[in-house]
């Protein structure tokens, strides 16, 4: 694969960049690259935490990326999840291991680095004060959105103390590019402008899609960040995403009472399942309708389908029918490891009993 072919695939993974010309000198530089995103244990995982993810990583993987994935126990403790119970946060990081080894992601070119492992490491904490000598409390704090804080929201001292560790992962890990989501965006840019101050690097940003949660999005005037945070799923709102071990009857119920109105292509979160993982998983969607509605209709490309959408030649009830049936596709390998791995079972079991704190 040559430089402009790694570039587009990794360009399907960033809907933004920063900067595509340094993405293209690094690509240009090295044929293996080091990428790396942080995941923050709480609670059971949602699709996009495991399909999207997965889909993510594998483009980055075969664009020639190591991938190391950053188990951020300390940083959740931090922010206070799962009640600032450590010992159930990496439960939790154990258990979003298990539904990425049933979901497809490309393991083999992954590691899994523990928050927990690297503390043990003095030059850790010097990279972390570096951080925090170098940046105003003011900055820190506008970062909290990472943790999905809104701005001027209190915060807890320990919170003061994640967006330093965030900025110090980067250059512990290595990593010549951050892969995370749009809403890790300011901490990843407060990266870049610090590093060559510590004698470090500018790593490279490449922001995914945050996939919207199911519900009716509240129309607010806010910056782009804080929009990404408002738009996408919760934890704590069960009904605004499926998660990776929802039952078909689950899933159905989820998908048919989304929000999708007629006609309507932006911010529709059916038509971003179908754009994000549907399409990217399976190149096309079958819809079964009767006869006396146009009969059946295969859709090859998802361009393709949001502009019969656009047009109210589909009905969102047959295009939400469509969808269910692809989701429920797409989690019941990760139901079945659950069901027949018997560590992973009692460990499902376990989480699912934690209360799920924001």
């Amino acid at each position: 694969m040559n430089v402009k072919q790694r570039l587009s695939l990794i360009s399907q993974v960033g809907e933004e960049i920063i900067q595509p010309s340094e993405l293209k000198e690094l690509l240009e530089k090295k044929k293996k690259f080091v990428a790396y995103d942080g995941f923050e244990p709480s609670g059971t995982m949602h699709i996009a935490q495991g399909i999207l993810r997965a889909i993510n990583v594998n483009k980055m993987t075969k664009a020639g990326a190591k991938f190391k994935m950053l188990v951020a126990d300390w940083h959740g403790w931090a922010n206070n999840k799962m009640g600032g119970d450590l010992d159930k946060i990496q439960k939790v990081g154990k258990y979003f291991i298990e539904v990425w080894k049933a979901c497809g992601m490309d393991l083999k070119n992954v590691e899994f680095i523990w928050v927990s492992d690297m503390v043990n490491d003095p030059e850790y904490w010097k990279k972390v004060m570096q951080v925090a000598r170098n940046s105003t409390v003011k900055r820190v704090i506008r970062c909290g959105q990472i943790m999905g804080r809104k701005e001027g929201e209190v915060m807890q001292a320990s919170q003061i103390l994640y967006p330093c560790m965030q900025a110090a992962d980067i250059f512990h890990l290595k990593a010549d590019v951050c892969q995370l989501g749009m809403d890790q965006r300011k901490v990843n840019v407060l990266a870049r402008e610090i590093g060559p101050k510590l004698g470090y690097w500018k790593p490279v940003i490449v922001s995914h899609h945050m996939l919207m949660g199911l519900g009716q999005p509240v129309s607010k005037e806010k910056d782009a960040t804080e929009r990404t945070i408002d738009l996408k799923m919760s934890k704590s709102k069960p009904d605004s995403a499926i998660f990776m071990t929802d039952t078909r009857e689950d899933i159905k119920r989820k998908i048919n009472k989304a929000y999708c109105p007629q006609g309507q292509t932006r911010e529709n979160p059916i038509l971003e399942y179908c754009k994000y993982l549907i399409f990217e998983k399976y190149k096309s969607l079958k819809i079964k309708r009767s006869a006396k509605f146009g009969g059946d209709i295969v859709f090859k490309s998802y361009e393709e389908l949001e502009k019969v959408f656009a047009s109210g030649k589909l009905h969102p009830m047959d295009l939400k029918g469509a969808v269910a049936e692809k989701m429920n596709d797409l989690v019941e390998p990760v139901r079945k490891h659950f069901d027949r791995n018997s560590k992973a079972k009692a460990l499902k079991k376990e989480v699912e009993r934690f209360e799920v704190t924001r």
